[in-house]
């Protein structure tokens, strides 16, 4: 009988194939349904939720076993920065497909001076963003880049529409103050 799971990469764990690895395995398996929920409510996707938790397993299995105190907690931690991970990775996708980046403006005339102010204008958004509480811009990403409905995101998150609402309106409210802040033109350090 053939078995689905990949082969033990090391010499270590072949040692001890009971200890660590079943271990390992008992600790993930009795925690997968809690990081398929925590990573579902961030990105909104419960069959995507479920592809990155088997990432997540993968990455665990290829590699030496990692001595942590308390397993369960580390993988939920672990669970959490994939959703993040993802988060950003899919952000960056939507960007360069809907011309958000330099490379992708259609301004032929002045394309150096076009491209220069759309990527200063991503920076102040950017920035922006990374500045909002975790909740306020993990819902902004969820609506803006992943299309997900605002009713779709309270159920999620376990937030009231209202409550998603205003976090909405906060984000874009700093998107917009950061377009409205006034270039500052780098000055060299030797400089008068």
């Amino acid at each position: 009988m053939m078995s689905t799971l990949p082969p033990e990469p090391s010499d270590r764990d072949h040692a001890d194939p009971q200890g660590g690895r079943a271990h390992f395995l008992q600790v993930f398996l009795s925690q997968r349904s809690q990081m398929e929920a925590l990573v579902s409510r961030r990105v909104g996707c419960r069959a995507t939720a479920a592809d990155l938790v088997q990432d997540l397993f993968l990455r665990f299995w290829r590699r030496p076993l990692v001595q942590v105190e308390e397993l369960s907690t580390y993988l939920l931690r672990c669970a959490g920065n994939i959703a993040i991970d993802h988060l950003r990775s899919e952000g960056a996708r939507v960007r360069v497909s809907e011309g958000w980046l330099p490379e992708q403006q259609d301004n032929q005339g002045s394309e150096p001076q076009a491209a220069l102010e759309a990527g200063n204008d991503l920076r102040h958004v950017e920035a922006a963003l990374r500045s909002l509480p975790q909740r306020t811009r993990q819902i902004f990403l969820l609506n803006r880049i992943h299309g997900r409905k605002y009713a779709e995101i309270a159920k999620a998150m376990g937030l009231s529409q209202s409550a998603v609402e205003k976090h909405m309106m906060r984000a874009l409210e700093a998107c917009k103050a950061s377009l409205r802040e006034p270039v500052t033109p780098r000055t060299p350090r030797n400089a008068p």
